[in-house]
């Protein structure tokens, strides 16, 4: 049997911060209606502390998500590829949507700074699950 459900790979130079935001607000707002992934061209360490504060905020643990890195299989297996500023580094397959979401990174930012990334995230992923036809999960901070 197939998972018939849509899937989403969000992809930034560290997947330490952007992409790991956007990935936590889908899979809470699209309460398991979506697939979800993140990578990295270059993935980092370990995720940005700061954007784990930042959903923490908004009731969304993503402590235990790690940089994961950016595989042509991740591409080819996903229906929608949201990049953030990984330009040439992302594959590209026929066949695919593609979006650029520009996005001020967070890396080295405070608080402050981040939330208003946050919400961009947030405010971006709630027009997609409609453009997806899933009514996104209520109980989200």
């Amino acid at each position: 049997m197939t998972d018939s459900r849509p899937q989403v790979l969000f992809v930034c130079v560290h997947n330490a911060g952007r992409s790991q935001m956007a990935a936590g607000f889908l899979t809470a707002l699209g309460a398991g209606a979506v697939e979800v992934r993140s990578a990295g061209s270059m993935p980092a360490e370990q995720i940005n502390p700061v954007a784990v504060d930042a959903m923490a905020e908004v009731g969304i643990d993503i402590r235990a998500e790690v940089p994961k890195v950016l595989t042509d299989d991740a591409v080819e297996a996903s229906d929608v590829v949201i990049t953030m500023g990984c330009g040439d580094a992302c594959p590209y397959f026929p066949g695919k949507r593609y979006e650029d979401w520009k996005l001020d990174d967070p890396a080295g930012q405070g608080i402050d700074a981040v939330r208003p990334i946050r919400d961009e995230i947030r405010a971006r992923v709630e027009v997609l699950l409609d453009e997806l036809g899933v009514t996104p999960a209520g109980s989200v901070g």
